[in-house]
């Protein structure tokens, strides 16, 4: 399962994935993405918690691809995750290299504090 956010007044869009993520899911998820980022201004921010994350099918990755490409495209200027178990990086890190423009800037934490704390700061 995933959550969607979108904060206007924070220029924010939260992402939580929750238990086992098939591809079918994550396919939605890319397309829900992709329909609410035009909601935000350029220079939005994008916190994404696998905090719930149980696991996620390696066929999930042309949606991770397209959700990074479409905030990519729609000009995020800040990606923050909360990632508690280096395990479960899922591919984002690598991934991120190939999908965000040298600008976006990427930071992993391992508690939704201080990833909540991170955003606060310009």
């Amino acid at each position: 399962m995933f959550d969607i956010e979108v904060d206007v007044s924070k220029n924010l869009v939260r992402l939580s994935w929750h238990g086992r993520i098939e591809p079918n899911e994550a396919k939605r998820c890319a397309e829900q993405v992709s329909s609410r980022l035009p909601e935000l201004d350029r220079g939005f921010r994008l916190l994404t918690d696998l905090t719930e994350l149980e696991s996620m099918d390696v066929a999930c990755a042309p949606s991770i691809k397209a959700i990074m490409d479409a905030c990519n495209l729609q000009g995020v200027q800040m990606v923050v995750r909360v990632i508690p178990d280096p395990h479960k990086d899922i591919g984002l890190t690598i991934m991120s290299l190939f999908h965000y423009d040298r600008g976006v800037r990427i930071l992993t934490f391992r508690t939704f504090e201080e990833a909540m704390n991170a955003l606060k700061t310009p």
